[in-house]
């Protein structure tokens, strides 16, 4: 594989990679806590 075929497509995956984690920052937080009930018995 004289051709650089491994390191064009590393070149590729680290690209994409980057591209993901920079969309990944800018997505808001979701919120997972579920509210507790006033009545504990429920």
């Amino acid at each position: 594989m004289a051709d650089n075929f491994l390191e064009k497509h590393r070149e590729d995956y680290e690209a994409r990679k980057a591209a993901w984690l920079r969309s990944k920052r800018y997505l808001p937080k979701q919120k997972t806590s579920v509210p507790k009930p006033e009545d504990e018995s429920l």
